[in-house]
């Protein structure tokens, strides 16, 4: 696979800019950062609360396809027949 040239020079110029400024590759204040600090306490209760949100929102799925089964199973067969 051969790059063009527009693809080459943003590729050389993207390893210029990280040769020139190393230290935009270290992680943040946050993540480099104390543990303990305010700010990474609310970022840890902010992927808790997303994953507490993703999880809800897939049980309210696998949920509804428990309950679309069992009618689905109800219709094909009435209980009185």
């Amino acid at each position: 696979m051969k790059l063009s040239f527009e693809k080459s020079w943003m590729w050389a110029f993207a390893l210029a800019l990280v040769l020139v400024r190393p230290e935009s590759l270290f992680a943040c204040a946050t993540c480099y950062g104390a543990s303990d600090s305010p700010l990474a306490q609310g970022m840890n209760w902010g992927i808790m609360t997303l994953l507490v949100v993703v999880f809800t929102v897939l049980c309210g799925i696998v949920g509804f396809f428990v309950h679309v089964g069992r009618r689905s199973k109800l219709v094909a067969n009435p209980p009185g027949q």
